[in-house]
């Protein structure tokens, strides 16, 4: 399956945080899924610099091939409008949020006050093991 033909998602961070710790929870099976190309990971340079930041604080997850979560086909280039997302808390949850709203695409997370917030704004938001059923 190319990537133009694979489901989409955002991915939010703690996903990927979650999926290096536990590689096969559903989290590992939507990373692996990016990795294979059966699912196009979405992503813009701050959702890229949010999650490179936050792994490269934890030892153990400081992967050196970043890059496959992050395929070329699915970089978006989209002035998103983050400060209309105001239930969302924090500016970088806004910006997952934004980024799924204007892609039109799933965003998966399993962060509670970011999964209420951007549903408030009419996002379609899944849990984990929701989008490796759905997704894959």
């Amino acid at each position: 399956m190319s990537s133009h033909d694979a489901p989409r998602a955002v991915l939010d961070t703690n996903v990927l945080v979650a999926a290096g710790f536990r590689p096969r929870s559903a989290s590992g099976r939507l990373a692996a899924a990016v990795r294979d190309g059966r699912l196009l990971a979405l992503w813009t340079e701050a959702t890229r610099a949010e999650a490179v930041s936050v792994l490269g604080r934890i030892p153990p997850l400081r992967p050196a091939d970043l890059g496959a979560l992050f395929p070329e086909a699915g970089q978006v280039q989209l002035l998103l409008d983050s400060d209309r997302f105001d239930r969302v808390p924090g500016p970088a949850d806004r910006t997952f949020a934004a980024l799924a709203s204007a892609a039109g695409a799933p965003l998966v997370t399993a962060d509670a006050p970011l999964a209420e917030g951007a549903r408030a704004h009419g996002v379609d938001v899944r849990a984990p093991s929701e989008a490796a059923r759905s997704l894959l």
